[in-house]
């Protein structure tokens, strides 16, 4: 991907290096829900990710006390920059097609950390992934995250795979805006376990339809190979392969973001038409 040079976003704040030296909790996110997905392999039942987001989106999170900080090496100062950049990218597209259908885009925030850290929505580790966290409008990644992909996940990696990654959760915050998730939630909130997933799955499929439309407005900065990265990493992060490389087999109902086949078909929906109009993975039902 074509980055250096341009514009970086000023809506990254950069935590990483810092750390409380506190024992948190994992959260939810891209991949994430992975420790949900795990509770679930053995068809377990359990809460539906609407109660869950409601509780943890009223805990507080405001406790930073007792931080330690270190340098950061030039690998990571660039890593930042390239994130940096890639989210200013998503700002100026989705500004771009809210205004011409009329609405106002509300730029949401990014912050990198390291090993754990204090949202809106609740104490999350590294484990939980790259996710977007609705109580406050923000991203929340540990860029460690992305050696995970390639050597735990089986992805090619490539710096169009994190760019991939980026557009997914901003995605959820175009949901946000345009009052998706809130409607999942509610009608999530009446459903099993078992159908609540499925809307989990419909709504990720979107967000992974919203990349797809984020990456044909970047068309002009792309190089060869970067679309097959953002495959590679949406193949890794499918439900079966997860479900295959944890515990040896699918189990369908337990299902929170699609299958990799899913997961690919709906980006490259996004990428081939760049119209948003295109992505109603719910079929009428909101």
């Amino acid at each position: 991907m074509k980055w250096k040079g341009r514009r970086k976003s000023s809506n990254v704040e950069d935590r990483r290096g810092m750390s409380s030296g506190k024992k948190l909790i994992g959260g939810g996110g891209l991949i994430g829900i992975i420790i949900l997905l795990i509770s679930v392999f053995g068809g377990e039942t359990g809460q539906t990710l609407a109660p869950i987001l409601d509780q943890i989106t009223q805990s507080s999170s405001s406790n930073t006390q007792n931080l330690t900080q270190r340098e950061l090496s030039a690998e990571e100062i660039e890593l930042g920059d390239f994130v940096s950049t890639v989210f200013a990218d998503t700002d100026d597209i989705w500004n771009k097609i809210f205004r011409e259908n009329g609405m106002n885009y509300e730029e949401p925030g990014m912050v990198l950390f390291t090993g754990d850290v204090a949202t809106a929505c609740g104490n999350a580790t590294s484990a939980s992934g790259p996710f977007y966290c609705p109580g406050d409008k923000k991203v929340y990644m540990d860029l460690d995250f992305f050696n995970e992909l390639e050597t735990r996940f089986g992805a090619e990696g490539g710096d169009f795979a994190m760019a991939y990654v980026i557009a997914h959760e901003v995605g959820h915050h175009v949901q946000t805006l345009l009052g998706t998730s809130a409607k999942v939630r509610q009608m999530q909130s009446k459903m099993s376990q078992k159908e609540a997933n499925k809307m989990t799955v419909k709504q990720e499929l979107q967000a992974d339809f919203y990349a797809g439309v984020w990456a044909y407005y970047m068309k002009q900065h792309l190089e060869e190979g970067d679309i097959d990265e953002a495959l590679s990493a949406a193949n890794a992060v499918g439900d079966d392969a997860i479900q295959k490389r944890v515990q040896g087999h699918v189990t369908p109902d337990s299902f929170t973001h699609g299958t990799s086949r899913q997961r690919k078909e709906w980006f490259m929906k996004g990428y081939k038409s760049g119209d948003i109009s295109l992505g109603n993975t719910f079929e009428g039902e909101l």
